[in-house]
């Protein structure tokens, strides 16, 4: 059975706590609570946005601090609220000052998109409080595809399956999941709208039908099949039934994803040991990316194509791990254990993961690390583009 549907997910609450911040605890704001009586504190959730990202120190009002927010949000407007703020420097000086109408619905919004304004004002980076994560999470005999905000709060169900939903990849404009769904008891790639829940079956062949990716256009999809008998990468155009084969030989080749020139990074045994290659868009000669340890594999690639992120393995230990495709250096960033499933943020600076039961984000550079508290196990995160 599967149900589609946006709704609430009670027990799949999430939370975000900074574990580790920048050296020096980032730079000190001031944030004063918005006058107006909003049935939002967003000066608090401005507060928890900046501290978030470990480059910000939000401290009350009252605190000398080398910035300071101040703002209304007061019944009004055409739409019910005008929100207001203001961003000054230590000496008064006013960087920013804003206003805008919402509906009360939208508060929380309109507060992520205050603190990205204030945070690409003072770093010169787009920020990622208004952006979204997917997961996939399962209980009570169910498997849940769940959208929330990139703060862990408003999470939606947007499918619930009694068999198994893994590998949700976000189309670039971000109207779109592809995942693999387990209906029937068979693997498939599902496509499907993320507003209106439409979905359509793109590849049911015989045997694995795995690993779904985006082209940079959103107009195809690379994924893994094993219909002629052993598992390689296939390119499908979306107006066309008819996927091409991109690989060729008696390895395993899997988990593609696609570099911003139209190429294609995957996880291959062809060396001996799951290594990252890459092939061109139509296929032919694979080059070897990684040769750091017996074990990387998949990986993700970051908007630019600087980055590549990806699972490797040490000592029986997984880590999540990044590539430096202008430099080749290659670092690992976490701790280790079931570290799996990393994806990038949409300004590259953030790599989102699994552990094995919760989600967890670290910066490119690792000097910053978040951890999602989620009542339940989570696992696929996957970072969602900017909304166009």
């Amino acid at each position: 059975m599967l149900l589609v549907g946006s709704g609430s997910l009670a027990h799949a609450e999430l939370t975000i706590d900074v574990t580790k911040g920048i050296q020096g605890g980032g730079i000190p704001i001031a944030i004063a609570p918005f006058a107006g009586g909003a049935s939002e504190n967003i000066a608090g959730i401005i507060a928890s946005d900046l501290k978030r990202t470990g480059k910000f120190a939000p401290q009350s009002p009252d605190v000398r601090a080398d910035y300071a927010v101040t703002g209304q949000a007061s019944p009004g407007g055409s739409r019910g609220y005008v929100v207001r703020f203001q961003l000054a420097g230590a000496q008064g000086s006013q960087l920013l000052n804003l206003s805008f109408d919402v509906p009360p619905n939208q508060l929380r919004p309109v507060a992520h998109r205050i603190s990205d304004l204030i945070y690409e004002k003072l770093t010169g980076e787009k920020g990622l409080s208004g952006t979204r994560i997917a997961f996939v999470t399962a209980g009570g005999g169910s498997w849940f595809l769940v959208i929330a905000d990139a703060d862990g709060q408003n999470p939606k169900v947007i499918l619930r399956s009694t068999q198994p939903i893994m590998s949700p990849a976000w189309s670039p404009d971000g109207s779109r999941l592809a995942y693999v769904s387990f209906e029937g008891r068979r693997p498939q790639i599902v496509v499907q709208e993320v507003y209106t829940g439409a979905r359509r079956t793109v590849s049911a062949a015989p045997g694995i039908n795995g690993a779904p990716s985006w082209a940079p256009n959103g107009q195809r999809l690379a994924f893994t099949l094993s219909k002629d008998g052993n598992p390689e990468i296939y390119s499908l155009d979306l107006g066309s039934p008819n996927p091409v084969r991109l690989t060729n030989g008696s390895a395993i080749d899997t988990e593609p994803v696609w570099l911003p020139d139209g190429s294609v990074v995957f996880t291959s045994d062809r060396g001996g040991s799951p290594q990252l290659y890459r092939i061109g868009p139509g296929g032919g000669a694979a080059q070897r990316l990684t040769f750091e340890g017996s074990y990387n594999a998949k990986p993700t690639v970051s908007p630019d194509g600087r980055y590549i992120a990806m699972v490797h393995q040490r000592n029986s230990r997984f880590y999540i791990a990044v590539l430096d495709m202008k430099t080749r250096q290659f670092r690992v960033l976490t701790s280790g254990g079931l570290d799996e499933s990393p994806s990038f943020a949409p300004n590259g600076r953030m790599i989102i993961y699994s552990d094995g039961q919760r989600l967890n984000a670290i910066s490119v550079d690792g000097g910053v690390k978040q951890d999602f508290v989620l009542r339940g196990r989570a696992r696929d995160p996957v970072w969602a583009p900017y909304s166009r």
